[in-house]
């Protein structure tokens, strides 16, 4: 049997587009011989579909547009992920379904079992589990469905931590299935493309069959999916993978040897894709198809944002030039009176070695009208953090008027490390509509930086803006590190906080810093959360990122 698997890009809730990506991959797939094509999880009407479930019209066009698949059924089966309504009177509305297609068959359907309601995932909300998984014969085999969630429960890879009762791939297993073909959406985070190939490897070599994954691939909203579909044989050994952050289409033939088992022999014979293998490069890579497609999906064709001449707003621009294309990005320098001629200069020299367009907006005068205006009610107190900020919402006023003008997305250049303490201004600097690096840690973004550089062969970010010492520049002689401790010593402090949830007490075990420093970083951290749930949504790109995957109180008062 000739396997295809299609990694494709779709978008939520556009159903003619999806059936037309569809049935564009399932001609290929004809044309290669395959006999049957599996494309991701809620392929049709795209994920994750949300309360948009909701809506009668939804339901409805996901209807039809299964309707219109079914009625092109060739020779070439298809699997298709999709939703449907629950059956039952009791439960949830919906079922998060794997449908088989095949000409003169009636549909054959796997419903998902495990229903993830952990970090960014809410299935639980809409779906009922299913009470069985599917076993379906095709082309001689036995073909175990499982969507994405369904794999993730093997106990001899989780021997830590399993999060569920059931294991829908051994009992596949158990009931005499010579393939286990999994459709999935999975999103990225580093590290995630090698997680999933060795847990797949381990299934694969645990039970002797083959495991065939497709995932998705694309953005949507904050989750980032890099595909990494892939095959691995019997003993583990991956024969075919996809690219990553491209659609591809990958063929594998399953042959029996002379004992009866099934090997795995690569068809398409896909290029190798280094990224797998270079963590930096596969950020660089999620952080690019995450802006193209917020902004194509979003219906923006262009991006503007704020550029101080520091290493944040170059990196953001770097990566927005590569995705949207540098005549689709205008970089604009807002300059105060605080602000040097060398940080002028390096946003200059940055726009130029990227080749986007750059103008100058000097903000001295709105902000000595500002302080005039205010200065009646602030007499007689001395200048703060009240008087620095109106420079950065300023900045944001006048970014957003050129976003009304003219209709380029607003990008905003904070990270993750600034973000999780608050280090940002409400109404200023986080203003925009999407947050490429909010997810990034300072070190991540310098790391990132020097990547960009290497791989173009030449300084398209300017040196000084990655040596200089970092600043807001709101006051004179600023660095942040008046504010802020050091950021390599920040961020290993943040890991612990945030992304493993560590105590207080086990952070300072494990990064040295005094137990005082510790405490104020994390009530900065729970302080700053009423920040966060203004902010412009971010990309995810690390195991727990700021947004739906981390939903904490704004007023509380928790231990640490």
């Amino acid at each position: 049997m000739r396997l295809a698997l299609g990694q494709i890009d779709t978008t939520i809730g556009d159903f003619d587009a999806n059936v037309e990506k569809i049935t564009r991959v399932w001609r290929q797939a004809e044309a290669g011989g395959a006999h049957l094509l599996a494309v991701p999880e809620l392929a049709l009407c795209g994920y994750p579909p949300k309360d948009l479930l909701d809506r009668p019209a939804f339901q409805r066009s996901a209807a039809l547009a299964l309707g219109r698949l079914g009625a092109r059924a060739g020779g070439t089966a298809l699997l298709v992920g999709t939703f449907l309504p629950n059956p039952r009177s009791t439960g949830k509305p919906f079922l998060n379904a794997a449908v088989l297609l095949r000409r003169g068959r009636p549909p054959a359907v796997a419903f998902k079992s495990l229903l993830p309601t952990y970090d960014v995932f809410d299935e639980g909300r809409y779906f009922e589990p299913a009470v069985r998984p599917k076993l379906v014969s095709l082309g001689g085999e036995r073909i175990g469905l499982t969507i994405c969630e369904d794999l993730w429960n093997d106990k001899d890879f989780w021997r830590m931590r399993r999060l569920y009762r059931k294991d829908p791939g051994e009992e596949l297993l158990r009931r005499g299935a010579t393939l286990l073909l999994n459709v999935s959406a999975s999103p990225f985070s580093e590290g995630k493309p090698r997680l999933r190939q060795r847990m797949l490897s381990r299934l694969a070599r645990d039970g002797a069959v083959p495991v065939a994954y497709v995932n998705l691939v694309g953005g949507n909203d904050e989750l980032v999916f890099d595909g990494g579909s892939l095959v691995v044989d019997r003993t583990g050994r991956p024969c075919e993978a996809a690219p990553l952050f491209e659609e591809s289409l990958l063929l594998v033939d399953l042959v029996r040897d002379s004992r009866g088992r099934t090997d795995v022999v690569p068809v398409s014979r896909s290029r190798p894709d280094h990224r797998w293998d270079d963590p930096v490069d596969a950020l660089h890579g999620a952080l690019v198809v995450g802006i193209r497609d917020y902004a194509r999906k979003c219906g923006f064709r262009s991006a503007v944002l704020g550029l101080s001449g520091g290493i944040d707003s170059a990196l953001v621009a770097a990566l927005a030039a590569e995705a949207l294309g540098p005549e689709n990005v205008t970089g604009i320098a807002l300059p105060s009176r605080y602000s040097s001629e060398g940080s002028l200069a390096d946003a200059r020299q940055l726009a130029e070695n990227l080749g986007i367009r750059f103008e100058t907006v000097p903000i001295e005068p709105l902000f000595t009208a500002a302080r005039s205006a205010l200065e009646p009610l602030f007499r007689g107190l001395p200048e703060d953090v009240a008087e620095e900020n109106l420079q950065s919402r300023i900045r944001g006023l006048l970014l957003m008027a050129v976003s009304n003008k003219f209709g380029p997305l607003v990008l905003t250049t904070g990270n993750k490390s600034e973000l999780a303490v608050g280090y940002c201004t409400l109404y200023g600097d986080m203003c925009g509509g999407l947050a490429p690096i909010s997810d990034l840690p300072k070190m991540r973004v310098y790391a990132l930086a020097r990547h960009l550089n290497a791989r173009a062969g030449r300084p398209l970010i300017p040196a000084s803006s990655i040596e200089k010492p970092p600043s807001a520049e709101l006051r004179p002689d600023q660095t942040d590190q008046d504010s802020l401790p050091p950021y390599p010593l920040l961020d290993r402090i943040l890991e612990r906080l945030v992304e493993r949830n560590l105590s207080v007490a086990a952070t300072v075990r494990q990064t040295g810093a005094s137990r005082g420093l510790v405490e104020e970083i994390s009530r900065k951290i729970d302080r700053a959360e009423y920040k966060r749930a203004q902010a412009a949504p971010g990309l995810k790109v690390s195991k727990k990122a700021f947004g739906s995957g981390r939903r904490l109180p704004i007023a509380q008062r928790s231990p640490s």
